[in-house]
C-alpha cells in the first residue's frame, strides 16, 4: 500500500516537472546563448568580477597550501637539525665518560 502511494506522488511529482519544463521551454530559448545580458557592460561590475576572480585564484592554484606545506618543510627541517645536534653533542658526552 506504502509502496503504491510513494509511486503516485513520484509519477506526480515527475509529471509537474514535466508540464512546468514546457512551459519554461520557449522562455529558456529566448534567452542569449553565449550568457550575455546587457549587465556585464558596466565597468564597475567588471572590476568587482575580476577581484572576485582574482582572490579566488588563489585558491585554485593551492597557494596557500603551497605556503603553509613549505614553511612546515621548514620547522621540520629545522627541528630535525636541532635533534642531530643535541644527538652528536650527547655521543660526545657519552665518549667522554667511557673513556673516563
Amino acid at each position: 500500500m506504502l509502496e503504491l502511494i510513494a509511486l503516485i506522488i513520484f509519477i506526480l511529482s515527475l509529471g509537474g516537472i514535466l508540464f512546468i519544463s514546457y512551459k519554461k521551454i520557449p522562455v529558456l530559448n529566448t534567452l542569449p546563448q553565449n550568457g550575455n545580458t546587457g549587465f556585464k557592460s558596466q565597468e564597475i561590475v567588471l572590476r568587482v568580477e575580476n577581484k572576485i576572480k582574482n582572490f579566488f585564484s588563489i585558491f585554485e592554484k593551492h597557494k596557500l597550501l603551497h605556503k603553509f606545506l613549505f614553511s612546515v618543510k621548514c620547522i621540520v627541517s629545522r627541528t630535525e637539525t636541532q635533534i642531530d645536534h643535541w644527538l652528536r653533542n650527547l655521543r660526545k658526552k657519552a665518549q667522554e665518560k667511557n673513556k673516563k
